[in-house]
């Protein structure tokens, strides 16, 4: 980080041609600035009243106190290696950490829905080679002539998609363009070619508050580490001259340095004896944790590390590949059960058995697989969220739909009615969940409404043609379908009907694992029970209908968790696992791989920016 001498006080500041980048193409955040409103802007002063400045959105706090792994996710937006699906107000917060490298080529415009608005972006250094003409008119008074340089152009040809949707929900996919599938270069170098729209916002919001540039630029250059983490390792002096330089022109005002710094001739701005770093001050007046657990939802949970162990023989691979042809999903069947194995007190009565910590198991469970599947009998009894409330999951902590499972509905008969008003729609435009594929059978009429009401929210119908000789939906066919969607794990959660027939012998060698908690209470007769069918040995005579092998149990709380495996039933065809992929130790990212070889809904009509989508 340079610092470069110049009086802070003079109205003329240079302009550092790094920070500056002249080329044919307008950048596209002063494109934006200048369409602001008046209320966004702030009045120039009597020197030119048709000059706006826009007002800073970033304050020095956001650099001392910034969001949490923004290094990681500036090098994710750098690198664009897969699909990254954000909620729309996470792109507008996060985008201005990288607009010194990505530039807004041109605007496709709107889809014929208007809820759809694609951008192509390009590398800054795809622009052509800039040289600088010869400056032969006068400068108007007191705007500082440009130290302008040749900047070479057309080093890396990197181009992006962006899809912006406001439905049901609102949020932005960026894809990757065309066959330049990485930069010619890193995230450093275009760190020191421009500065971001956020370090020039603090520069300039410290400025308009007073300050000299030297001493906001000694300021912002204490935590060098978080500064880094934000862009600015090359970070000048005339950087902070540059940010304020049109709030510079109209106003005159003597400016100060920062309280507890002191100009020393010869070596700048430095920080008086005694005193404690401004950067310091700060971080120790906004606790990062307390910021954080602030924006949480109260009904946020907490699964801890030491609790997840005993479970991981049981989850799916975290790095399991696409799914491949005539593979299945890993079934995960879970259940909460009384001790005298009921679901619920009634039909169509929801009643609460899992306790605190189990609750946040099962939450951690759903953070562990693609989907989560429950049966239309469960769907009109409960009204549920289907959603994944785990701290670090998106809309819980996490970004975009991170950790947030697929909501799926075996609903032959079409027979649930969603609404804006159905919790699981609710949760999807609060941005915590994602909408639900709803497996239907084919030969009734579905009314066009409805299916673009659940389009709308990101969701779909999946036809399902395939029945076995009860006409009933076929599992296998249904685990099929939901295959080709690039679905690679499922959480099978209930309810009755549902898990009866997956533990009956025609169905149990597609269930890879069963996690069960078992609750300290009876609820007596007349609950919805969970009983399979009952089995007979070769002779007829009645025999154990299920037992489980590979058993482990953990106490979690008041409740007992059982974790176990079916054994395989002879004469039943075994379903295709996916392969065996040793588990990492990492966490589930929201930038995972896309699905190689699935049919996406794109190839139904369904619009790419859904999240989850392929």
């Amino acid at each position: 980080m340079s610092d470069i001498g110049a009086d802070d006080n003079d109205n003329s500041p240079a302009i550092d041609s790094a920070q500056q980048d002249e080329s044919p193409y307008q950048d596209e955040t002063s494109q934006q600035n200048a369409n602001l409103d008046d209320d966004q802007a702030i009045d120039s002063g009597p020197l030119d009243s048709a000059v706006k400045i826009t007002a800073p959105t970033r304050t020095i706090r956001d650099l001392f106190n910034p969001p949490r792994d923004i290094a990681k996710i500036r090098q994710r937006l750098f690198e664009v290696q897969e699909k990254i699906d954000l909620q729309a107000h996470e792109f507008d917060f996060y985008w201005p950490y990288v607009d010194n490298v990505w530039v807004r080529q041109h605007r496709g415009g709107q889809d014929r829905t208007g809820l759809y608005i694609t951008d192509y972006y390009a590398c800054r250094l795809q622009r052509p080679t800039y040289t600088p003409k010869p400056v032969s008119q006068p400068r108007p008074e007191g705007t500082p002539t440009r130290k302008k340089q040749i900047r070479e152009g057309g080093k890396c040809h990197m181009k992006l998609k962006v899809v912006r949707y406001r439905g049901g929900y609102h949020s932005v996919t960026i894809n990757q363009l065309g066959d330049k599938t990485e930069h010619l270069h890193d995230l450093d170098t275009m760190d020191k070619i421009k500065r971001t729209t956020v370090l020039m916002d603090i520069a300039r919001s410290e400025v308009m508050q007073g300050y000299m540039p030297a001493s906001v630029f000694t300021v912002m250059s204490e935590d060098e580490q978080k500064l880094v983490a934000s862009g600015g390792r090359h970070l000048s002096r005339n950087d902070v001259r540059n940010a304020s330089q049109a709030w510079r022109q109209q106003h005159k005002e003597e400016l100060r340095v920062h309280d507890g710094y002191k100009y020393d001739h010869g070596n700048g701005i430095v920080r008086q004896e005694g005193n404690i770093p401004l950067s310091q001050a700060v971080a120790q007046a906004i606790d990062p944790d307390s910021a954080y657990y602030a924006i949480l939802p109260p009904s946020t949970l907490r699964f801890p590390e030491e609790s997840r162990t005993f479970l991981e023989p049981y989850l799916p691979p975290r790095d399991a590949p696409g799914i491949q042809d005539g593979a299945l999903p890993h079934v995960t069947l879970t259940y909460a059960s009384s001790m005298d194995s009921c679901l619920s007190l009634a039909p169509g009565i929801q009643t609460v058995l899992s306790g605190p910590k189990s609750k946040a198991m099962t939450h951690y469970l759903r953070s562990r697989h693609d989907a989560i599947l429950i049966g239309v009998r469960t769907a009109l009894a409960d009204d549920p969220s289907l959603n994944c409330r785990l701290e670090g999951a998106g809309g819980y902590g996490g970004i975009g739909w991170e950790r947030q499972p697929r909501p799926v509905i075996i609903d032959p008969g079409a027979r649930w009615m969603l609404t804006p008003q159905t919790r699981i729609m609710k949760t999807v435009a609060e941005g915590k969940g994602l909408a639900p594929w709803v497996i239907i059978a084919p030969g009734f009429a579905m009314d066009p409404a409805r299916l673009d009401a659940l389009r709308y929210y990101g969701g779909d119908y999946v036809g399902c043609t395939d029945f076995d000789k009860r006409w009933r939906l076929r599992w296998e066919a249904i685990l099929k379908a939901l295959a080709a969607e690039g679905i690679r794990s499922i959480m099978v959660e209930g309810g009755g009907y549902v898990v009866n027939e997956l533990l009956s012998p025609e169905h149990s060698n597609y269930v890879s694992s069963v996690i069960v908690t078992v609750a300290p209470t009876y609820l007596g007769q007349g609950g919805v029970q969970i009983s399979p069918a009952p089995r007979t040995d070769g002779v007829g005579r009645p025999t154990v209908a299920v037992r489980f092998k590979d058993v482990r149990w953990q106490g979690l709380g008041e409740d007992a968790v059982m974790c176990g495996r079916i054994p395989e039933v002879e004469g039943v065809p075994v379903h295709t696992l996916l392969p065996e992929v040793q588990p990492s130790s990492g966490p589930v990212s929201f930038f995972g791989p896309v699905q190689a070889g699935a049919q996406s809904l794109v190839q139904r009509g369904v619009p790419t920016s859904q999240p989850g989508a392929s």
